[in-house]
């Protein structure tokens, strides 16, 4: 058995907490020219930039907005599709349904925003309908107020499906007996969901969304990456692509470092509290 958590330790340890040591940058005027020991020590005034800055600002606003969005629309979007492929009878019909939300998942976010942009673009698929019909052209992926709405539906298109895999198997582990008893009690379709079903998932359910609210200031890179320079960063830069821009494209290491160093206090200091909260209600929580 230990050989087999190996493999997984190792990933941790070399990608996760090896790592780490990296953030001494955020505390100084890094060159990698002269390495970490080398380089002034400047304290905490990254900190103190990161601060005043007010790019920093507009992209942890633009990112806490797409994060929101996600959690109200998305996270609640596997749960809805686990119980309705649930309650399809034929294991045909549920197989096709499945591969059909599966595949999104498989492709890249370079071919996914590729087909966006071929049906929503300025020479798209819509415009072209819209012309057909003497309607003006429209370029929804090039708008900045759509460009949140567009990131989150993008999101829960690739990600939906494959949500659905956790919430199926915490499906599986009710006990059928339930559902019996409640046929028996004249329990109708709505209440054995609403009593026997929402309930078996409930744990599981918050555990993801404790998990979700550990990552509130972490988006989707790759994919705000390829569609931010057609809205602007005003609209479209978040703090996952304001660190590579500012860090590796900008050179500006330290201050990249010390707004990746703020995301991940930030995200440990909220998931220390949902998972006390869910211990107050109840649940096991992470941890």
């Amino acid at each position: 058995m230990y050989l087999f958590i190996l493999p997984g330790f190792l990933f941790f340890v070399v990608f996760r907490y090896l790592p780490l040591a990296g953030n001494i940058v955020a505390f100084e005027n890094y060159s990698p020219y002269l390495g970490i020991i080398q380089s002034e020590w400047v304290g905490l005034q990254n900190f103190v930039d990161l601060l005043n800055d007010p790019r920093v600002g507009q992209a942890l606003v633009n990112t806490l907005i797409i994060n929101g969005l996600q959690l109200v629309f998305f996270f609640p979007a596997p749960i809805a599709l686990a119980l309705l492929l649930n309650s399809i009878l034929s294991p045909t019909v549920k197989r096709v349904i499945q591969t059909v939300v599966y595949l999104p998942y498989f492709i890249g976010w370079v071919v996914l925003v590729s087909v966006w942009q071929s049906v929503l673009g300025g020479d798209g698929l819509l415009n072209q309908v819209l012309a057909d019909h003497g309607v003006g052209a429209i370029n929804l992926m090039t708008n900045p107020d759509l460009f949140k709405p567009l990131m989150v539906l993008q999101y829960m298109w690739k990600y939906v499906g494959w949500g659905t895999i956790i919430f199926l198997a915490a499906l599986t582990k009710i006990d059928p007996a339930l559902y019996e008893s409640a046929v028996v009690d004249g329990a109708r379709p709505i209440r054995r969901m609403w009593h026997v079903t929402l309930p078996g998932i409930r744990g599981i359910a918050i555990l993801l969304l404790i998990l979700n609210l550990g990552n509130i200031l972490t988006t989707g890179f790759e994919q705000i990456l390829l569609q931010e320079p057609a809205v602007g960063a005003e609209a479209g830069q978040v703090l996952d692509t304001f660190v590579y821009l500012e860090g590796v494209v900008g050179g500006n290491w330290g201050l990249a470092t010390a707004v990746g160093l703020f995301k991940g206090v930030v995200g440990t200091i909220l998931i220390v509290i949902a998972n006390k909260v869910a211990h107050m209600l109840g649940e096991d929580g992470v941890f």
